[in-house]
């Protein structure tokens, strides 16, 4: 579908979904962001929902301005994949001894290292500007500096809630590595800091919710936000590098007779300029993309500050990882880089219902159905993460056609959740 435009009292709200399908309170939410001086565009992709501070699914533009609770908590959140040489015939009947190795290697829910992981020791790991990345943090808000030692024990851990890691299996056998974290608890702590001081301000006193509190261009706010969330957004990509290579050394050790290899060739059906289809190949590497962060771009001569709060940013040829729950499919897709969505996609499938209500609604065995085949915890403390509280990822695909192409679609056979 292409995008529906709903009237906003600043900007219209484009909508690559029905209407009247989100819940009333998503849509109050949307309504009030399109009351902020400072908006310039407001894009809402198929998976949006309810959330905390901004909705969740929802591209908002800014001139001069930026949200901190639009952001959210977890700044930087965000997907990496990559495709191994393995195939299915290579997994073994029991994948109970695979899971638990990721388990033991790579920490889940509050978890960190018993010491910081060094990346030296990574196979292949790229350690350039490490030593930079961590110098940084000495210039990050004062508040939250006593952190420094849990920070970095964190890093290479996957957190709770919706984060997961996953072993999957394309159309063709093939087996791919996918997962889903942030920057962690010093992402949350930097968040809640900046949105307390945002609060504060006079400019933000009149606005319809005070959860739009935002910074404005040249003032010391502003700059010491953007210094901490670039820097939580970089923390946050680290991390998921560093759970990669956790994670890769960890096939290498559990498959040594199929030798395993990364990033080879992807190879998927496209229409050329006569309409043909043709088969195109692709070595991207590791696919990695951020889908809650701050982005610096230009869109009809204006510099804008972008905030994609559960969206990926899809331009022209960028590659992407949309996922599903922890029982459905997931897709590696390639951005269309549609401005009427400020070349964005959705982040996955998106909530229908809340964790209360999932809790609520379903059971040990509903979970335990709707997981058949997938190697998971089964048990009462994910059963909010069930794949019946989500949206059918399907149709948020096809909702989003002039926004992405599919290159692959996997399938989880094991999935790690904190």
């Amino acid at each position: 579908m292409s995008y529906v435009e709903v009237p906003g009292a600043q900007v219209p709200i484009r909508m690559w979904t029905d209407p009247a399908a989100v819940e009333d309170v998503a849509m109050q939410q949307l309504r009030n962001v399109a009351t902020l001086p400072w908006i310039k565009g407001l894009a809402v992709m198929p998976d949006v929902h309810y959330g905390k501070g901004a909705t969740v699914g929802s591209v908002i533009a800014m001139r001069g301005a930026v949200c901190p609770a639009a952001v959210g908590v977890d700044i930087g959140c965000g997907m990496s994949a990559v495709k191994t040489s393995l195939t299915a015939n290579d997994l073994p009947g029991d994948l109970s001894r695979l899971r638990s190795k990721i388990e033991q290697a790579i920490p889940v829910g509050r978890g960190m290292h018993e010491a910081p992981v060094d990346p030296g020791r990574l196979h292949g790991y790229p350690t350039a500007g490490w030593g930079d990345f961590w110098s940084r943090f000495d210039g990050v808000a004062e508040a939250v500096k006593f952190r420094q030692e849990r920070a970095t024990k964190q890093m290479g851990s996957l957190g709770s809630g919706n984060h997961f890691i996953e072993f999957c299996l394309d159309d063709t056998g093939a087996v791919w590595l996918m997962l889903h974290s942030g920057s962690r608890n010093i992402g949350k702590e930097l968040a809640e800091f900046h949105m307390g001081q945002a609060q504060k301000l006079p400019h933000n006193q009149g606005l319809v919710d005070r959860d739009l509190a935002v910074f404005l261009a040249d003032t010391p706010q502003m700059a010491a936000y953007r210094n901490d969330l670039f820097w939580a957004q970089e923390y946050a990509k680290h991390n998921r590098s560093v759970m990669m290579a956790l994670f890769q050394d960890v096939v290498r050790k559990e498959f040594k007779k199929a030798k395993p290899t990364f990033e080879p060739v992807i190879s998927c059906q496209q229409e050329d300029a006569e309409g043909q289809m043709r088969t195109v190949e692709y070595r991207p590497g590791v696919i990695s993309c951020h889908h809650n962060y701050v982005s610096e771009e230009r869109y009809e001569g204006m510099d804008l500050l972008v905030t994609r709060k559960g969206a990926i940013s899809a331009g022209s040829g960028e590659w992407g990882i949309i996922p599903g729950s922890m029982g459905t499919e997931s897709y590696i897709v390639r951005g269309l880089g549609n401005p009427k969505s400020f070349n964005s996609a959705s982040h996955g499938a998106g909530r229908k219902m809340s964790r209360n209500a999932a809790k609520k609604r379903f059971s040990t065995r509903d979970l335990e159905d709707q997981t058949r085949g997938v190697e998971c915890r089964k048990d009462s403390g994910v059963v909010d993460e069930i794949p019946g509280a989500y949206k059918p990822i399907e149709k948020v695909i096809d909702q989003q056609r002039d926004l992405v192409e599919v290159v692959a679609k996997l399938k989880q056979v094991v999935c790690v959740k904190g």
